[in-house]
């Protein structure tokens, strides 16, 4: 590919997680937001999943997919805010094989137009890990949704220039290949 843009779209093969002690495929707004945005936007859904706000249970799923071959990015909602139980960056920039500073830093400016100051206690982050891209965001669909619009949309487009993060993250690999 020449440059850091293509000229056709390439569609990923995306998991999301939603971390919450409370909610579930009903009641996750979050989680749905950002898997219908996904497929809006051309990708495949690959895995979603629900885990509690606990480091090791966080580490476990996000490392499964990081492993599988199919998989290129993961996107993280919930558990970046401060509260006791709030432990994502904790549990996942361990992780990370490079760290994407200008996600957390784009993230809070952005979302410093929505809500102010308060943007302060946004701990969102991203890194790469195996060639997997991984973003946390806030559990609020506001700020799935503000991270999804103002970032990830572009971000994750083989055609944004100047540049996107496809070249960094590993090729599209079907779920499931023949061994024949």
């Amino acid at each position: 590919m020449a440059g850091h843009a293509a000229k056709t779209f390439e569609p990923l093969n995306i998991a999301v997680l939603t971390v919450s002690d409370t909610r579930t495929e009903e009641n996750d707004t979050s989680g749905q937001y950002l898997a219908e945005a996904l497929r809006a936007a051309g990708h495949k859904l690959a895995d979603k999943r629900i885990v509690p706000d606990d480091i090791y249970l966080m580490r476990a799923a996000v490392s499964q997919w990081i492993a599988d071959e199919s998989i290129q990015a993961v996107l993280v909602t919930g558990g970046t805010g401060f509260t006791d139980r709030d432990s994502t960056p904790e549990a996942l920039q361990p992780l990370f094989d490079k760290t994407v500073e200008g996600f957390g830093e784009l993230f809070r400016q952005i979302s410093f137009t929505d809500i102010g100051s308060s943007t302060v206690q946004s701990r969102a982050l991203a890194g790469l890990a195996n060639h997997t891209l991984i973003c946390c965001m806030p559990g609020s669909t506001g700020a799935c949704r503000t991270a999804w619009e103002g970032i990830l949309l572009e971000q994750l487009d083989s055609r944004h220039r100047p540049c996107n993060f496809i070249p960094h993250i590993r090729p599209a690999q079907p779920a499931c290949e023949s061994r024949g």
